[in-house]
């Protein structure tokens, strides 16, 4: 693909509140695999944006955990399209906690950070169907009658 392809780069944000009932681990934590899961519905989302289908995913190449997510977090997952193969998308993702509870000041109270924080960073690859039944971004599809 070409690096002139108007779909690289294409970025999706999903912002989500993070209730106390995902925390499994002491000190409210929250595990690492629900953030890699909010990586799997923003991907779901770009493939579809980009090429008309879901897509499935392929694997991580890399996952870095950065900094602790706990229950009371709003987080904001990030993915990036990086490269642009036949059938293959490398994405690149991000999971920054925007929000954090603070139950000191009172049982309910929570604080917008002043800097987001990175707690995840991974890349991956996903794959979507190589027919060219499906398309996006405002382009006819196969079967289509406009």
């Amino acid at each position: 693909m070409s690096e002139d392809d108007p779909r690289l780069g294409m970025r999706i944000a999903h912002r989500r509140y993070i209730p106390y009932s995902h925390a499994h681990y002491a000190g409210s934590l929250v595990d690492g695999a629900y953030l890699l899961g909010l990586f799997g519905d923003a991907a779901t989302e770009l493939c579809i944006r980009t090429d008309g289908d879901e897509g499935l995913f392929a694997g991580y190449d890399e996952v870095a955990f950065v900094a602790p997510v706990q229950g009371g977090d709003v987080v904001e997952v990030t993915a990036t399209l990086t490269r642009l193969g036949r059938r293959s998308r490398a994405v690149a993702f991000e999971a920054r906690v925007l929000c954090r509870a603070d139950p000191e000041r009172a049982p309910s109270a929570a604080r917008v950070l002043a800097e987001p924080l990175v707690a995840l960073r991974a890349t991956g690859t996903v794959v979507v169907p190589g027919d060219g039944s499906q398309t996006a971004g405002g382009f006819k599809a196969k079967g289509d009658d406009f």
